[in-house]
Formats: structure tokens, sequence, C-alpha cells
């Protein structure tokens, strides 16, 4: 139930809004910032911030938000960050999590990556539909965010904050993410203005979409 009453505590809208807000820096967002970006009171904000902390959706810590120390460097401030946990509600319950362990585990012992990879391919083309390549990061940004991902741009390329398979790769990862790889590269496209390749950071998906050298954004 504990999952049951995590999300139930997003049913509230401003504590919603916030906990949307903060996940979408990925840094550290201070009391101040997150209730002047959904337009309420500090003491507010300050209050649903320490549910959703409460909640184990956040985390809090503090810091110094004026970058300074020693004398004059003012107090330091809470902050908050997204809770590195999962969250899923399924009723009754169900245990796809298993499911797919096991089937990444035979796929790994027989040796199909390829095969996997070209039907993850396959459906990311369906996905996709009739629509064409990706023609810039812009439409990557919004293709990534209406599959599930949390792309954010990072000078001329799109990171993901987030990885919609983490559980399984955590314990398959060459296997889940060359799978990612393939899906994303049928999603947005192989043969247009953008690119996607492997180039794993802790914290984040192990894929990044760059533009084609031969069709900058």
């Amino acid at each position: 139930m504990e999952d049951i009453d995590a999300i139930a505590v997003l049913q509230d809208p401003v504590r919603r809004r916030l906990y949307e807000y903060v996940v979408a820096q990925g840094r550290e967002v201070g009391r101040n910032e997150a209730a002047e970006a959904v337009g309420v009171a500090r003491t507010l904000a300050a209050h649903h911030l320490d549910k959703l902390t409460g909640a184990g959706l956040l985390e809090s810590g503090s810091r110094r938000l004026s970058g300074r120390s020693g004398p004059g460097a003012g107090r330091p401030a809470k902050v908050y960050t997204r809770a590195p946990g999962e969250r899923s509600v399924s009723l009754p319950a169900r245990d796809y999590r298993t499911a797919a362990e096991l089937l990444a585990e035979a796929a790994e012992e027989a040796g199909i990556d390829a095969g996997l990879c070209a039907a993850a391919r396959r459906r990311g083309e369906a996905l996709r539909g009739a629509a064409g390549p990706c023609g810039g990061l812009d439409e990557v940004m919004e293709t990534l965010a209406a599959r599930g991902y949390e792309p954010f741009r990072a000078g001329d390329a799109v990171r993901m904050r987030n990885c919609p398979f983490h559980a399984v790769a955590e314990s398959f990862p060459p296997l889940v993410c060359g799978m990612n790889l393939a899906l994303l590269e049928g999603l947005l496209g192989t043969e247009g203005a953008v690119r996607a390749r492997m180039d794993a950071r802790p914290g984040e998906c192990c894929v990044v979409v760059e533009a084609s050298k031969n069709n900058p954004d």
C-alpha cells in the first residue's frame, strides 16, 4: 500500500505542480524558487514539499543557495530533488518486472541481442507511424516527452533524465540499453536531421540524441 499512499499525495493540484517542477529541473530546488514557479506562497510551498518528502517522492537536504561560504554567507536553505525510487500501482497486484527480467535473462543467455534490437527498431518505426523522421531537436523533445521520457536540452543534444526500462536495465544493462537505443532509432528515424547514440551517464538514460553532422539543428 505504500505506493498507493505515495501516489495519493499527488492528488492535490498544488502539490502535483510542485512535484512536477522539481522533477523537471534535474537539480536541487529551494523553497522560494519552487513557490515562485507555481505561483504560491513560500509557506504553502514548504508545507507541500515536506509532504512530498515524507511520502518518499522527494528527497531534501540543505545548502547555501548563494554559493558563498563563511561569515555573511547566510544560513543553509532547504532544497529538494526527486527521490530515486519508482512508484507503480496495479489493482489487483501484477508483477511485470519479474516477467521482464526473466525474458531479458533468457534473451541474454540465448544470444539474441541482434534479434531483440531489430524487433525494437521495428516497434519504434511502428510507433512513429506515417510521420517522417524527426526534423530537429525541438521535435525530438516533443516526441520523447510523449513516450514517457524526460528530455532536456544539453547544448547541441537532447538527453533524458529517466529510462522507462530502468528496473530491468539495472540487471541487464547491455541488453536493455541496446534495445532502448534501437527503439529510439526507429521512433526518431535514422535518415533524418538527428541521430541517437549510446552515451551512458549516471542518473540519466543511456542514449543521447544529437543533430546529424550533415544536418545541424
